[in-house]
């Protein structure tokens, strides 16, 4: 995202005030408690290097040299607020990450997923630039064309939703870069991914599977059906304890009792959450079916 009305080509001497803009203990506070009130993320002092590094460039699009600027800009520009917000926000992810998760998801899920009666409705929240969700793709339409016929008579829908607008478009897109593409094991490359100038994008019959969303997971969730299988990996890390109570209870709630509940390595249930679900595996659990 640019400013708005585009920045004017910057001076060499301006260029380089923002590059050496120092952030200091108060303008950093009040950087950090707007991540805090929009998306909930927490950032300590440690991070106050990782964040002036960050947003040197949006100094420099604007043409500002001091961080007390830039907080005056954010605090009172919407947009650019989302800006830094996603700026600061980590993308991180590669296919077929946590394999575990995967080996359990084909073992277990998907041929429970294939006797259901009804729609079949998989989330990858916080799905950064895709390669989860195509990853959940490749493993229900199976390692060969034959294994993947049972898709043509069911319906089978995978949300991916993100904050940040750039990753939800790459998602979209479906294309990654040969050293991306890389990751992604024989027979699956080879059948679901097709060459491209510079890499590999997806073949239609995973893009169809897929819808991809911007979504704050600290708003109003716009979604209607219970979720089969949730993955949220390796984003509750960046939350407070209460952040995080709050978005388990969440998920738990949004998911179809019998559902699966995938987070990351590091992570564990905590609160109401934790007393719901069924731990099954190395951070995967599952919501109990009901009785009667």
């Amino acid at each position: 995202m640019s400013p708005a009305g585009g920045a004017p080509a910057l001076a060499g001497g301006s260029a380089m005030a923002a590059a050496n803009a120092e952030l200091s203990p108060r303008d950093f506070a009040a950087i950090a408690a707007i991540m805090h009130s929009d998306a909930r993320i927490e950032l300590t002092a440690a991070k106050t290097t990782l964040v002036q590094s960050r947003l040197a460039r949006r100094l420099r699009e604007y043409g500002l040299s001091r961080f007390s600027e830039y907080v005056a800009l954010v605090q009172s520009d919407a947009e650019e607020r989302h800006a830094m917000v996603v700026a600061l926000t980590t993308n991180h992810t590669h296919f077929f990450r946590e394999p575990h998760h995967f080996d359990h998801f084909r073992d277990t899920v998907i041929p429970a997923l294939k006797r259901k009666q009804g729609p079949v409705r998989i989330w990858s929240a916080g799905c950064s630039s895709g390669e989860e969700v195509y990853t959940i793709a490749m493993c229900l339409l199976g390692p060969d064309r034959t294994s993947a016929t049972w898709l043509r008579h069911a319906d089978v829908r995978l949300l991916a939703t993100d904050i940040a607008p750039h990753v939800v478009e790459s998602v979209q897109r479906g294309f990654y870069a040969d050293s991306v593409a890389a990751g992604v094991p024989e027979p699956y490359r080879s059948t679901w991914m097709r060459r491209a100038p510079g890499g590999f994008v997806m073949a239609e019959e995973a893009r169809q599977l897929v819808t991809a969303r911007v979504l704050n997971l600290f708003e109003k969730w716009p979604l209607k059906a219970a979720y089969d299988v949730i993955f949220c990996r390796n984003v509750m890390i960046y939350f407070g304890d209460p952040a995080k109570e709050e978005l388990e209870e969440r998920f738990v709630s949004q998911l179809a009792h019998g559902g699966h509940l995938y987070i990351g390595h590091s992570e564990r249930l905590i609160g109401p959450a934790a007393s719901r679900m069924r731990s099954i595996g190395h951070t995967i659990y599952a919501k109990p079916e009901t009785r009667g």
